[in-house]
């Protein structure tokens, strides 16, 4: 998926595993079917995962997580994935990486959910009460920032999709075009986990049970967190969410631009490379091109 990523298999993490973790290096290691763009995930036994960066641009991620995860789980209400280690470069790997405690589920690109109106509450509430954490010192999101800025890279999109028929064009622009004229965030910045795709979710039996891949977490404008509503959830649960999230118009609003701006850029850039992602990101585009027309 990326010219700079790394190789990654079983051999190398058994072997940075049993360097670093000696404790664990009689647990057997298998991989984790994953449409994840950035990180390589491993099953260690039957109680650990190691979620390892791919590419440079990811290992920042591992630091992030590490320090703030256990920050945010006691005040989350869906389980998050607990660091157990901190991995170093070694064995030929050059980036740092990480063990976390097993969540049992599946991710919510391979598993349907039973119960949308459920996960749809539970995962407006998880978005109410990450915003409600205490944010002294913490970073940045990198989706926190107004949807705008990534204005040409969108236009890119709808140009070359339009041209080869994947979407109307014309009803794309019009929707970004709404979308960065929405009044932006004046409030002070909110924690938020900047990437609540389907295959960041876990259900357990049909339910939503957790959220993972904390790497984009960060303080910013918490619109980007509300475009789960097109990502993932059926047209007419997005009120029960909306409720449960708490947010007002406007937010609601630039939501549904940055679940436009995923979908375009996203379907853009990976539709020969990761099809999974691009076909999330496709219905994103046409959910939130839909839904703006019947407001």
């Amino acid at each position: 998926m990326h010219a700079d990523e790394v190789d990654i298999d079983e051999a190398l993490v058994e072997r940075l595993v049993a360097a670093q973790f000696p404790q664990w290096a009689a647990l057997p290691v298998r991989k984790v079917r994953s449409a994840g763009t950035d990180h390589a995930m491993y099953r260690l036994g039957a109680g650990m995962s190691v979620r390892l960066p791919r590419i440079p641009g990811a290992e920042g991620q591992v630091a992030r997580e590490q320090r703030w995860l256990p920050h945010l789980a006691p005040h989350l209400p869906l389980d998050v994935p607990v660091p157990l280690g901190r991995g170093v470069p070694g064995e030929g790997y050059p980036f740092a990486w990480s063990v976390y405690r097993w969540l049992d589920g599946e991710n919510l690109f391979d598993e349907p959910l039973a119960e949308p109106h459920d996960a749809a509450a539970g995962l407006g509430a998880f978005v109410a009460a990450l915003r409600r954490v205490d944010t002294a010192g913490a970073p940045r999101s990198f989706r926190g920032g107004p949807v705008g800025t990534a204005d040409a890279g969108v236009r890119a999109a709808i140009r070359d999709l339009g041209a080869d028929g994947t979407l109307d064009a014309e009803a794309a622009t019009a929707a970004w075009e709404a979308a960065v004229r929405v009044p932006q965030w004046e409030g002070a910045p909110v924690w938020l986990h900047g990437d609540l795709l389907p295959g960041n979710l876990l259900g357990h039996r049909g339910r939503l049970s957790a959220v993972i891949d904390f790497g984009c977490v960060g303080v910013g404008d918490p619109a980007c967190d509300v475009m789960a509503a097109w990502t993932l959830l059926p047209a007419d649960t997005r009120e029960v969410f909306r409720e449960a999230a708490g947010v007002d118009d406007a937010t609601w609003a630039r939501g549904r631009g940055w679940a436009l701006r995923f979908g375009l850029t996203a379907e853009h850039h990976y539709r020969v490379t990761n099809p999974v992602l691009a076909r999330v990101a496709h219905r994103a585009t046409a959910e939130a091109i839909a839904d703006r027309h019947t407001r």
